[in-house]
């Protein structure tokens, strides 16, 4: 049996996350349904996580077993491109070991959340329009209270099935680019809806309703009422995987 890697990125907009679900559309079923169509062999397509519906991937790695060598991966990437949407785009696919996982193997993950403070008629889908002012130097002190916890509870989605809540937060901070703020984060694994609780939560502290030191009482709390809101999914990038 051979795994092969595939490191793609889409545009979430017109599609209901990563996973596969009923009578959804979702990445992972044009993935599937378009290689199963080329290669003439059933197969699973395995992904390195899950993004709900509306969150982007500028890098997304896959993987899939099958039991021949695929004799040019390059002339399938271009079939495959030309055979998908518009709103996904294959980078490579490549011969991996079959211990590596796209999904268990990654050491790190990075995502990216876009808040523009400026409207702007291109940046609908890809960020968050936010016009009330936001105090980002008490934004980036609460950011460094995430790195003292590993149980994050309080930033998760309800009745999940993980086995823990703990994760370790390596990277957290907010940076300002051309009228737009940029959250960047980065750990060993992520929460659903962890990274827009989080910048819901900084939101409300950027806005004066928290204060930095409030992040504290709420992660200690281990219950989701006791933080910010879930920001928009369409400003939510899946950035960096690293294995």
């Amino acid at each position: 049996m051979n795994r092969y890697f595939i490191k793609l990125a889409y545009n979430g907009s017109g599609f209901h996350g990563w996973q596969i679900q009923d009578n959804a559309h979702s990445v992972q079923a044009e993935l599937t349904e378009k290689l199963i169509l080329l290669l003439k062999t059933d197969l699973n397509i395995v992904g390195c996580g899950r993004t709900d519906t509306g969150v982007h991937a500028s890098e997304f790695f896959a993987h899939f077993d099958i039991e021949d060598e695929i004799e040019n991966t390059e002339d399938l990437m271009y079939k495959l491109n030309s055979f998908l949407s518009e709103g996904i785009v294959i980078y490579n696919i490549y011969l991996v070991d079959n211990q590596l996982h796209s999904r268990f193997s990654a050491k790190k993950r990075t995502y990216k959340y876009y808040i523009s403070t400026i409207k702007n008629p291109f940046q609908n889908h890809l960020s968050y329009y936010f016009n009330v002012p936001l105090n980002v130097e008490e934004m980036n002190k609460a950011t460094n209270y995430l790195f003292d916890y590993e149980d994050f509870t309080s930033f998760s989605k309800l009745h999940t099935q993980t086995a823990t809540n703990n994760c370790k937060i390596e990277k957290a901070e907010w940076t300002e680019e051309d009228g737009t703020l940029v959250f960047t984060i980065s750990a060993d694994r992520f929460l659903r809806n962890m990274v827009r609780a989080i910048v819901g939560t900084l939101i409300e502290i950027g806005r004066g309703k928290l204060k930095a030191e409030d992040i504290k009482t709420i992660i200690e709390s281990k219950d989701r009422a006791n933080a910010g809101y879930s920001v928009p999914a369409h400003g939510l990038f899946l950035n960096k995987v690293k294995y």
